[in-house]
């Protein structure tokens, strides 16, 4: 079947505290390259978002997590300079793991909450930071 329209592309992003500290990566490539951001990306064909967000957190931080809960859905048609995306972000619990960077992160890092609310971070994750402390602090 052929589309006849354009369609947003689908993101996932993760956040995950561990021991009152919330895991950040910085990104590897363009757009935002060398910017510290959630961990996430885009969602595969046949891919359930759920699925998706515990992939890539595994992939970008090698972290084993489960999905405690849904923080939102970002649709800002420019929330990514490389077209219309639309990200489910979740709220993850680290179940195992030694952190460190893969597949499209640079870094990966431990930050205490005081030290995220002044960095600037990729992407529209500011907003998104900002809502997880509204529902979960």
């Amino acid at each position: 079947m052929t589309r006849k329209y354009k369609s947003p592309s689908l993101t996932v992003d993760g956040i995950v505290e561990i021991d009152g500290k919330i895991v950040l990566i910085t990104r590897k490539n363009e757009p935002y390259k060398d910017f510290w951001a959630f961990p996430g990306g885009f969602v595969d064909y046949g891919e359930s978002t759920e699925c998706a967000v515990l992939r890539e957190l595994f992939e970008e931080t090698n972290l084993k997590t489960k999905i405690k809960g849904l923080l939102g859905v970002y649709s800002d048609p420019n929330r990514d300079p490389r077209g219309h995306t639309v990200s489910v972000v979740y709220v993850l619990e680290y179940i195992d793991g030694l952190l460190k960077s893969g597949d499209d992160a640079k870094e990966a890092g431990l930050f205490k909450i005081e030290d995220i609310k002044q960095l600037n971070l990729a992407f529209d994750h500011k907003r998104i930071f900002e809502d997880y402390l509204k529902k979960y602090k």
